[in-house]
């Protein structure tokens, strides 16, 4: 059993659009949040605020159309549905943790630098 998600994993997170980016905007939080194992469509939603439910099922399509997850439907009542980084899913985590380091490093950079070219 994988430890529930940190409902403000994200909260340091820039609200800059990111420079290095997998997939739609959600992707790479998305694949964050399956990092520790499957996670259920509600337990994703914690962490992503801001995210609707129509928006997380079509970044969960999209992922799992690309290889990025696998879905797996569990008969019973209610049904349930699990979300899991696939193989080739996990390959992402190393690179997004590189982008992510360097983002850390050097957003204020970037930020500066925007401010120069288009003035508020």
């Amino acid at each position: 059993m994988t430890q529930p998600l940190d409902p403000d994993m994200f909260r340091a997170c820039s609200q800059v659009t990111p420079l290095i980016q997998v997939g739609d905007k959600w992707t790479a939080k998305i694949i964050r949040c399956l990092e520790a194992g499957p996670r259920r469509f509600s337990e994703l939603r914690v962490p992503l605020r801001g995210i609707t439910p129509k928006v997380l099922t079509e970044t969960l399509r999209a992922m799992e159309r690309d290889g990025l997850v696998t879905r797996t439907a569990y008969a019973g009542i209610p049904p349930r549905v699990e979300y899991e980084l696939s193989p080739l899913g996990r390959t992402l985590l190393k690179p997004l943790a590189a982008s992510c380091a360097w983002a850390e490093a050097h957003m204020a950079e970037v930020l500066r630098a925007r401010e120069v070219h288009e003035p508020l």
